[in-house]
């Protein structure tokens, strides 16, 4: 493994393995009764949002505590960032309060590249998200959940697997972070979007493009919605919301064309009745809280392997200590 963590076109398949073997392991501690393991213990890891987020942060946290690290949960506003402190000072506060780690979300993409690049910080940078660039931890959430669906098992990727990313591809870290990991691990990968909302220069991608949803559906293994982001819009990308639901929203009618192994995936938060019904994400083939849940075991591999210097086989040994 790597220092940081910032983009997940850095990580080769042997990296992500590692990451989603390690995870698996991992994922056996949330059915004990006691959770935690030693590894991090003594180590700080700073959770540094600029942006609100709720099952990031969150999910973070959780992973952070059950490795005995000592959390501190920043947030930019009520900070000194509200009142005008610069990305370089807030890390070097950081540092000099000893931060083993920082976790951060920013709305500027590419910040937290920088934050690595710079000797502002001595420990890992971990990437939650910059602006419209990456979200790697979330692409190998998903990854974590489609092996799982559609080929189980330690050391195995998904080649040959069909995943397809439908919604606002141009605004969406998360599809620019999936669409590398994916590739990496074998999967073929279609975006699914008005030519409004995809980026200049898709053609460059490793992926294919198509604007027809339901052509696309019978011969798809794993369907991810996203949200469209109006947050991030300044001009009106399509006509309105009704006729972006109906060309390419899921609904029951539409899962139906799925083959019947196809997972239906979000990365959230859903708006039901926009890019999926209420009766699609109720739905048993829908995965969302379950990507929640893997979202804790793979932010606990990524800092153990980052931080606790360890090696798979020593998170095999430490799980089954824990155990005892």
């Amino acid at each position: 493994m790597k220092r940081h963590l910032v983009s997940a076109a850095d990580l080769t398949r042997d990296d992500a393995l590692l990451i989603l073997d390690t995870a698996e392991e991992l994922a056996q501690l949330s059915g004990r009764a006691v959770k935690k393991l030693p590894t991090l213990r003594g180590r700080t890891v700073v959770n540094l949002f600029f942006e609100d987020s709720t099952r990031t942060k969150t999910s973070f946290e959780v992973a952070e505590k059950r490795l005995s690290a000592d959390v501190i949960n920043f947030s930019a506003k009520g900070s000194s960032v509200s009142k005008g402190e610069s990305l370089k000072d807030t890390a070097l506060t950081l540092q000099a309060m000893g931060a083993d780690a920082v976790v951060i979300r920013h709305h500027a993409s590419g910040a937290p590249a920088r934050l690595a690049q710079s000797d502002w910080l001595h420990g890992s940078v971990i990437n939650a998200g910059d602006g419209t660039h990456e979200h790697p931890t979330q692409a190998l959430l998903d990854a974590f959940t489609m092996r799982r669906h559609l080929n189980p098992g330690a050391g195995h990727d998904l080649a040959g697997r069909r995943v397809a990313i439908v919604g606002d591809i141009l605004h969406s870290r998360v599809a620019r972070s999936n669409v590398h990991l994916l590739t990496t691990l074998g999967a073929q990968v279609t975006f699914v979007a008005p030519p409004t909302l995809l980026p200049i220069g898709i053609e460059n991608w490793p992926c294919e493009v198509s604007y027809d949803l339901e052509r696309v559906l019978p011969k798809t293994d794993a369907l991810m919605m996203l949200r469209v982001q109006r947050e991030r819009m300044n001009a009106a990308f399509f006509p309105t919301e009704r006729e972006y639901s109906r060309r390419y929203g899921l609904d029951g009618k539409r899962m139906a064309q799925l083959p019947e192994h196809a997972i239906v995936m979000h990365p959230g938060p859903m708006v039901r009745g926009m890019e999926i019904t209420a009766e699609v994400a109720d739905s048993p083939r829908c995965t969302v809280v379950e990507q929640v849940a893997n979202g804790v075991s793979i932010r606990m591999a990524v800092l153990y392997l980052l931080l606790g210097g360890a090696t798979l086989a020593d998170a095999r040994t430490e799980s089954v200590e824990t155990a005892q």
